[in-house]
């Protein structure tokens, strides 16, 4: 193989963990003012537009394995963020007082995300760089 730093650059498994990366360095920064870890956040916004949902429903949304949301749905239920209600062999996840509090600065953070990400690629990048993310996702998962 010769030596050629351009062969990482077209690769996308290497570019991809690479915006990867970078993009958890600024999530880090911009979410800490809401006192949650980034993976938690998404958690709340999808509990927030689906309260009651179920850990399935919930891992499925998120599309991570069903073991590492519960953990996720563990631990803020020992924050007290979310609550836990079970249904014979269903749990269902919502919201606690203190999870609608916290849920609250989310929306500021994620307008500051976006806005730091289109003020360094520009609007039309930051668009079309996250549906061509999503449509090689999908398809790469179906393939």
């Amino acid at each position: 193989m010769k030596a050629d730093e351009t062969i990482l650059r077209k690769c996308l498994f290497f570019t991809a963990n690479r915006l990867a990366n970078v993009l958890r360095r600024i999530v880090n920064e911009v979410y800490a003012t809401t006192g949650i870890a980034a993976p938690y956040v998404y958690v709340l916004i999808v509990v927030n537009q689906y309260p009651g949902i179920t850990i399935s429903e919930l891992s499925e949304k998120l599309d991570i394995a069903p073991s590492t949301c519960t953990r996720f749905v563990n631990a803020l239920v020992g924050q007290g963020i979310l609550q836990k209600e079970r249904e014979w062999k269903t749990v269902h996840v919502s919201l606690t007082e203190l999870g609608k509090e916290k849920t609250e600065g989310i929306d500021e953070s994620l307008h500051q995300l976006r806005d730091r990400a289109v003020a360094a690629i520009g609007e039309a990048e930051y668009r079309q760089l996250s549906a061509a993310m999503s449509q090689a996702a999908d398809k790469l998962d179906h393939a």
